[in-house]
């Protein structure tokens, strides 16, 4: 029998168990709700985190009944369930709703009305982001979103984008807000839910071994790396209007560099740990134009529904500054592309070199950083890269990594998702996304789009598919004389 590489020592577990609820699922019928959303809430409700009277409601324009629904989700299943059968199937419903009918929606008031009344409602907006006023609207008038001692909370779920610049953002949030208060407001970024971003916390906070070295004084700099293989896929319209500074690193790139470099909150609690983030976002400098690269991958303008002139990036990478205590003069290199070698979410943290080499023969160059991984994807978990001696009468050093996958802890791991959607049946908004945060990440990027939407002289690299990414990229950090930590090409 093989030895682990480590030993787990379980001292404390808790897992809450939420309420019963009603939940409604609007865009039932779409990719993101058969692929993610009903799975999610199937994987919760085998491990009882999902209450036996809590019920869903799909909600779509397509006239499916609730038996045509249930089939229509069976095979989405890793081991498919019996529609007609399964507990969960039976507890899921649908509903025929056109999103600015109406009559629909008081059918939908009655309906949750059937169900019970007195337990927490949530909507899941699973919509692309023009219908979030629609919808609103329409659940304001019909009385859904009214919080009442005997009527429960009211809680609705927003995908991203959260808006296209900062106008339009501040117009979305003030739309919302007309009959939304932000405790009910919950912005969802499913990369909060990994087990590596959540993880940060207990790796920080709970550890007070990292906190005198987690600091400008020992950390000479930070890499965040979210390298895909895929293109564009069927997202084309969307992506080619937004580009991957929108799609990556306005959302989910800024709030996994928030969770590693914030300061520790008072407590764990949802606006304690959403302050931090804000005070954090805020202290990044303005990013330099002359410390960006853009660039595409070889063939994208040709990709169905892409304009044959799009200037759009497919990747970009970027060094910025936090300018803090902590944090002064740390740089801190961000990349992400599509259609590269491998596919991997990376945080790097990496430590200064030791100031001199007492081994004799070996310059004091020749000694590697310390380097911290926070792996997020494919695999979820922790590397710890140190310098250390080959076994053997020589004196032979090299870089030892030592790895703990979180699958290897004997726990089952909760998809992103599932995890979310968990939180938000408990009322617990702390993995959530704050208006003030997204309006200070626009304020951070937005200068950035808008200067290479006006640099229309100046032509856009390219790179090959399933390449590392463009040589600009390597140029960036060249400068600095340092170089990223991965090669994302395809391994020879």
């Amino acid at each position: 029998m093989g030895q682990r590489s480590f030993e787990w020592q379980e001292r404390f577990c808790r897992e809450q168990r939420p309420e019963p609820c009603r939940i409604v699922i609007f865009g039932a019928s779409g990719d993101l709700a058969k692929r993610k959303l009903f799975p999610s809430l199937a994987a919760l409700d085998a491990r009882g985190l999902l209450a036996p009277t809590s019920r869903i409601t799909g909600c779509a324009r397509h006239p499916y009944t609730t038996d045509s629904f249930r089939r229509h989700l069976a095979d989405c299943f890793p081991a498919p369930l019996p529609a007609d059968g399964d507990i969960f199937f039976r507890r899921t419903g649908y509903m025929p709703l056109g999103y600015d009918c109406p009559d629909d929606y008081r059918q939908l008031a009655g309906e949750l009305q059937r169900q019970g009344d007195g337990t927490p409602v949530i909507f899941y907006l699973a919509l692309p982001s023009h219908l979030y006023p629609v919808v609103v609207n329409r659940l304001a008038a019909a009385g859904l979103l009214t919080e009442t001692p005997s009527g429960g909370p009211r809680r609705v779920v927003f995908e991203k984008p959260f808006g296209h610049d900062p106008a339009s953002a501040a117009a979305l949030d003030a739309a919302l807000r007309q009959h939304l208060g932000e405790h009910q407001i919950y912005r969802i970024d499913h990369y909060l839910g990994k087990e590596t971003v959540q993880n940060i916390f207990l790796l920080r906070f709970a550890n007070r071994i990292f906190e005198p070295i987690w600091n400008a004084s020992q950390v000479d700099s930070i890499q965040i790396t979210v390298a895909e293989q895929l293109g564009v896929e069927q997202r084309a319209g969307y992506f080619d209007q937004a580009g991957l500074l929108r799609d990556m690193f306005q959302n989910h790139m800024l709030e996994m560099l928030s969770l590693v470099t914030m300061e520790c909150p008072y407590t764990f609690s949802a606006d304690a740990v959403r302050d931090e983030k804000i005070k954090l976002i805020r202290s990044i400098r303005p990013i330099a134009f002359t410390d960006t690269v853009r660039a595409q991958y070889d063939g994208y303008t040709s990709e169905p529904g892409v304009a044959p002139d799009s200037r759009t990036e497919t990747y970009a990478a970027l060094k910025l500054y936090i300018d803090n205590w902590r944090w002064q003069g740390v740089p801190v290199y961000l990349r992400a592309g599509k259609k590269l070698g491998i596919r991997r979410t990376e945080l790097d943290i990496i430590f200064k070199p030791v100031p001199h080499s007492v081994f004799p023969g070996i310059p004091q160059t020749a000694l590697q950083p310390d380097i911290l991984h926070l792996h997020v994807q494919p695999e979820e978990g922790i590397g710890l890269t140190l310098q250390a001696k080959k076994a053997g009468p020589k004196l032979c050093m090299g870089a030892l990594t030592l790895n703990y996958d979180y699958r290897e802890s004997g726990g089952e791991s909760l998809d992103a998702y599932a995890r979310l959607l968990l939180d938000c049946q408990l009322g617990d908004q702390t993995l959530f996304i704050r208006s003030d945060v997204i309006a200070a990440a626009w304020q951070l990027y937005q200068p950035l789009l808008d200067h290479w939407a006006a640099d229309t002289a100046t032509p856009i690299p390219r790179y090959p598919q399933r390449s590392d990414g463009p040589p600009e990229a390597h140029q960036l950090l060249a400068r600095d004389d340092r170089e990223w930590t991965d090669d994302l090409a395809v391994p020879l």
